[in-house]
């Protein structure tokens, strides 16, 4: 316990440095792209019918013409990306809720499929989604991958989340799990573990009602995420957030989960070879367009606005989204190679040390010491995987590094709320007469 508390502290303020990115003065366009490549693309819809206090995703509250004008602003830079081009082979469309506006997603895929040789597609969606006439549509539009939001399948802390008014009974949102299945080449429904009021035995039985009693193709366990801007919401609606149990809920999963779910990523488990949605953990570079998206290409950080307003006006205006970047030295290149590399289980001596010109060990190799003397890795030969105990000590640390990048995600939103249209106005304001405080909510 002591080593997994100094790693976390180790962890969050190098975490914290490394999410610091330098406002742009100047307006950019999208950086070129390397000729004869092709790239993963990621599309923030950042719209939500419901804003979960656990969430520190950029989103807002739904509202039909605003999404019109940012799905036509969002086109647009799909437009420009082909421009400068960028040419994608694989879209992962996240949130927000992407499906929270069915003719526009579609609309948006259609572009998607002209422009690029798409070989996989995956959205992110919620329990409510699951209507035979839209899963059809999403299936035709080329949609492999559905990922479905549940969180949990206890009634009290569905409530606690705000989403059983919503989303129903945990055995409502099984019904429909079950009539989605064999639609996609994937389902998979995304998971939280060590919620402040998550027993062992609701855990356990999460896994045995999804695994035994639907058999989804996927399911991915989150850890509870504790963002700074979430706290207070969290605190008052589900409890307080502690860290203590989590390392017990995540090897009790390891253990309930049945043997033909394997793990494709520290905490992703499928049957068969489904897609994952953790590209940073098999993608060198990625694109992300639209407001609060974030992109990696050639070791720089960039960061789109997460002002919708200030994001459609710069993108009509033929300019990218992009407000922010930050450039790694090479030492943190290689941090984040090793980090995501391993997050999806193991690392592959050869095609490291090819990518960077046979340096990435000489150059890591106190990271390798350090996490191997902690009995996280293991060297095979040919590479380098993760032991089960390293299964956690990822967790922990991807954990830390959401948490950051959420943080930052604070910042990115001061300011917005001067930029508020005025059919925003009456939900801030209903907000503010109950007393609470306005919320903000994977990429």
């Amino acid at each position: 316990m002591f080593t997994e508390r100094l790693l976390t502290l180790l962890l969050r303020r190098e975490s914290a440095r490394r999410a610091r990115l330098e406002n742009l003065e100047q307006l950019i366009s999208v950086p070129q792209a390397a000729p004869a490549r092709t790239y993963m693309l990621y599309l923030h819809v950042p719209f939500c019918q419901v804003l979960c206090p656990f969430c520190s995703f950029h989103r807002v509250e739904y509202r039909q013409s605003k999404a019109r004008r940012y799905f036509e602003a969002l086109r647009q830079e799909i437009r420009l990306a082909n421009e400068a081009g960028y040419r994608f082979d694989e879209v992962y469309i996240g949130g927000g809720t992407p499906t929270v506006n069915t003719e526009e997603l579609l609309q948006t895929l259609d572009l998607l499929r002209r422009l690029n040789p798409l070989r996989t597609v995956s959205v992110e969606s919620n329990p409510d989604d699951l209507q035979g006439e839209k899963l059809a549509a999403l299936r035709d539009a080329g949609v492999d991958r559905l990922s479905v939001g549940v969180q949990s399948l206890e009634d009290r802390l569905l409530t606690e989340m705000e989403r059983y008014q919503k989303y129903g009974s945990g055995a409502q949102i099984l019904q429909r799990l079950q009539e989605a299945k064999g639609v996609f080449r994937t389902l998979n429904v995304d998971m939280i573990f060590n919620l402040p009021h998550q027993t062992l035995d609701s855990l356990m039985s999460d896994v045995d009602r999804l695994t035994r009693d639907v058999g989804v193709d996927q399911i991915s366990f989150y850890p509870l995420m504790g963002a700074t801007s979430t706290r207070f919401a969290m605190r008052k609606t589900m409890g307080r957030v502690t860290y203590a149990r989590e390392r017990r809920f995540y090897e009790a999963i390891l253990d309930r989960m049945p043997t033909d779910y394997r793990p494709s990523s520290a905490w992703c488990f499928s049957r068969g070879d489904g897609v994952i949605d953790e590209y940073v953990a098999d993608r060198d570079d990625y694109v992300g367009l639209g407001s609060g998206a974030m992109s990696y290409l050639d070791g720089t950080l960039y960061a789109a606005s997460f002002s919708i307003n200030r994001y459609i006006r710069l993108v009509k205006s033929g300019h990218s989204g992009i407000t922010r970047q930050h450039r790694f030295g090479l030492r943190d290149q290689m941090r984040y190679y090793f980090l995501m590399r391993l997050f999806g289980l193991e690392l592959d001596k050869d095609v490291a040390e090819a990518h960077w010109d046979g340096r990435f060990h000489r150059v890591l190799w106190k990271d390798f010491a350090f996490f191997r003397a902690l009995g996280a890795i293991q060297d095979t030969g040919r590479s380098w995987r993760l032991t089960r105990k390293g299964m956690y000590v990822w967790v922990l640390m991807m954990r830390e590094f959401f948490i950051a990048v959420s943080n930052f995600r604070d910042l990115m939103r001061l300011g917005i709320r001067s930029e508020l249209d005025p059919e925003d106005l009456p939900a801030v304001m209903a907000r503010m007469d109950g007393g609470d405080q306005p919320r903000a909510r994977r990429g």
